[in-house]
């Protein structure tokens, strides 16, 4: 088991808005006034040094992860094999072929060696590229053959740099939504000091370096950025055409790292089709997304080898149900209040039919079953219905796909983020209903436009999009503990905008009968400054303190095995095990696995929960078949799975398999009345006392304190 221990050591200004042109500003002569021209001077340099400020911070954020990644690991002292072994569970996995990449003969070799894969999966042969997103690696890999740093940068380095270096990246894209939301820089500031002092909750990057999550959420804060910059007015229509090519660059790349892009995409479908409905959004603009999202994940689908898992997708089905259900229903934001909602409800239930029956369509015709352990997890987990599946039950126990813990606000609301978010969450909201109301009801009366005006200017299309996309992909994270990065990151981004925003502390001081120009800007500057100022106060010793500690990655017994497996068995043996020890059997050894992590494939499943039987009630026979019928030649077990403590009963593996047996689980509790005992002992305790019944099938040979390998027997 991996750990690590104590190492042994030998003022704000605002950006311009786009205004359009006032004529009353130009004096007769043509002449502009030099006030203007100083304005603009002004808006110029703010924006320059607003720039500044926004890759000080993006940089200072790289190094700072990366500090703190060499700090934990001693990553540059420790030995090849220990770097490899900290890259845990699927990472190992995926930078494997990175690494893979690297060593092949020629880039040609590599992409050959990618596409016909034969050590992934043992007695197959796969499609890497098709299967996985890993296009970034393949990318890095070509760029480190090509680049002339092989000298100076050792493969290694120039991976997590790179990945280190994307984060400068993604505190920019929230640092610039921030500031295009609010109209200062201020608030850009802001949200990168609230990002880094919730490092915690905002991103893993460190100890996480090659999850795919990592490459796409910069992309994707990217893409919100653009999408925030789309939606404001008077754009002319070469920026609009600039924005929407940004906007599809930054989709692209988001949906080619990521499996789940087209889950994420579902979700920002689903607040661009709530604010059309409701009139928030320009509906041009919108179709405009729509087919940004349609297109780039087909041009993903063909750059995996068209992958029927994204042609299976939610997302197209309903993408494409919104075309053609607008195109029906043509009339659909005309009418008064009850008309309105008529058509609306009409409206949302014609997409939702077109969208099922679409989505049905395509996955009869490609006979998709590659994403039905998502589907099955998710009736479980949101009570439709117990579940005995093995697949969605190991997705239900894991802590990363429960609930958001409540220690996470406590967390959040120590740097005042959760309370800041709150506050203008709440008065956006209410802004957002009657604005959503007063847009169904059709009126043009001028006294409820009076009532209106500070709800109309506190709501303009960019902060309304932000607004429901806040609240969504709060809605995801509270359900699913590991998509929680997806929301905190941008509640950065939302809660320093409203705490800078000329429009909502307009709105507040209207609301208690203290507003003037000159109140709003001192407020609108003081309180972020003040907040700024407790944030260093209070998190820079913190964060220096966490900088000087050291620590060294330790795990012998891994390091032990891999080098026996190195040292003791032919490059062509396959081994079993643990999908997460795995991983790393393959990046560090080379040798040919029979399952993995990447869990995006039915015949891998059933094939994962197969191998696991040696963690089952089962004879050592129909083990020794299990294992055989997929070319096994050496099994892992693992003493931390077979006597598992990290799970309560019922959640441990060996109770997902003996309830999926059918049989009654260990140890003190309540069983199903149809589970029977089992007529066997529990494989992985039983083979260690070299019974004769195990000794003609499995030969150990090689033990630690944390593995017990076993090579079979050849016979049929």
């Amino acid at each position: 088991m991996t750990t690590v221990r104590q190492r042994r050591v030998g003022k704000g200004t605002e950006a311009a808005e786009d205004q359009p042109s006032e004529e009353t500003n130009v004096k007769p002569d043509g002449k502009i006034p030099s006030d203007q021209t100083g304005g603009r001077l002004w808006n110029m340099l703010s924006i320059i040094v607003g720039g500044i400020v926004a890759i000080s911070l993006g940089l200072l954020t790289s190094v700072y992860v990366a500090t703190l990644h060499e700090n934990d690991l001693w990553f540059s002292n420790i030995k090849e094999v220990e770097r490899e072994i900290s890259f845990r569970t699927e990472c190992g996995l995926y930078y494997s072929y990175y690494k893979q990449m690297i060593q092949a003969a020629s880039i040609q070799q590599g992409l050959h060696g990618l596409v016909y894969d034969n050590k992934t999966e043992s007695v197959r042969t796969i499609n890497i590229l098709e299967r996985m997103n890993v296009y970034q690696e393949v990318f890095l890999s070509i760029l480190y053959r090509i680049l002339p740093i092989q000298q100076y940068l050792e493969p290694v380095y120039f991976y997590i740099y790179t990945l280190f270096g994307l984060q400068a990246v993604y505190v920019i894209a929230l640092y610039v939504t921030s500031w295009l939301l609010s109209g200062t820089w201020l608030s850009g500031v802001l949200a990168a000091c609230w990002y880094i002092t919730n490092r915690v909750d905002t991103t893993r990057v460190e100890f996480t370096i090659p999850l795919r999550e990592n490459w796409a959420l910069p992309f994707f804060a990217v893409q919100i950025a653009a999408i925030t910059y789309l939606l404001r007015t008077h754009l002319q229509p070469v920026q609009e055409r600039l924005t929407l090519l940004a906007v599809f660059i930054a989709t692209f790349l988001f949906s080619l790292a990521w499996q789940f892009n087209q889950f994420m995409m579902l979700i920002q479908a689903l607040a661009l089709f709530i604010l059309d409905c409701l009139d928030m959004l320009p509906t041009a603009k919108v179709t405009w997304l729509y087919i940004i999202q349609i297109s780039g994940l087909l041009l993903v689908c063909a750059l995996q080898f068209f992958n029927s898992m994204i042609l299976g997708s939610l997302l197209i089905s309903f993408n494409v149900s919104v075309l053609i259900a607008r195109t029906i229903q043509k009339n659909l934001k005309k009418g008064g209040l009850l008309n309105r909602l008529g058509k609306l409800i009409l409206h949302v239930l014609l997409v939702l039919c077109l969208t099922l029956l679409i989505n049905k369509f395509i996955k009869k015709i490609l006979n998709l079953e590659s994403d039905e352990h998502i589907f099955k997890f998710l009736k479980a987990k949101f009570g439709f219905g117990a579940t005995r599946d093995f697949d969605a039950n190991l997705y239900l126990c894991e802590e990363a796909f429960g609930l958001l813990p409540l220690n996470t606000f406590t967390r959040l609301s120590e740097t005042l983020l959760f309370y800041v978010y709150g506050f203008v969450l709440f008065l956006l909201t209410v802004a957002a209903v009657i604005v959503a109301f007063r847009n169904l009801s059709g009126s043009n009366q001028a006294r409820l436009m009076e009532k209106m005006d500070e709800c109309t200017i506190a709501l303009k299309p960019d902060a309304a999009y932000n607004l429901v996309h806040t609240v969504l992909f709060g809605c995801l994270a509270l359900s699913t503990m590991r998509m929680k990065y997806l929301w905190t990151s941008h509640m950065c981004v939302f809660a320093s905008f409203g705490l800078c925003s000329t429009e909502v502390w307009k709105l507040v001081l209207k609301c208690v009968h203290l507003y003037t120009s000159q109140r709003t800007q001192v407020i609108k500057y003081s309180i972020p400054i003040i907040t700024l100022l407790y944030i260093s106060y209070k998190f820079w010793p913190g964060i220096m303190d966490e900088l000087s500690e050291l620590r060294e990655f330790y795990d012998p017994d891994t390091v032990e095995l891999m080098n026996w497996i190195k040292s003791n068995t032919p490059n062509t043996a396959v081994f079993a095990g643990s999908m997460q020890l795995l991983a790393g059997v393959k990046l560090c050894t080379g040798r040919t696995l029979t399952n993995h992590p990447h869990y995006e494939d039915k015949n891998l499943r059933e094939r994962t929960k197969q191998i696991y039987q040696i963690y089952a009630k089962r004879s050592p026979g129909d083990v020794h078949g299990i294992l055989r019928s997929f070319g096994t030649d050496y099994v892992i077990l693992e003493d931390s799975i077979c006597y598992e403590r990290r799970h309560s009963r019922g959640c441990r593996l060996r109770d997902l398999l003996d309830v999926a047996n059918g049989h009654i689980m260990d140890g003190l509790g309540e069983n199903e009345p149809d589970l029977k005992p089992s007529l066997y002992p529990r494989f992985c305790e039983e083979i260690k006392k070299n019974l004769p019944s195990y000794t003609m099938h499995f030969t150990r040979v090689f033990q630690n304190k944390t593995f017990h390998v076993y090579k079979l027997a050849k016979h049929k």
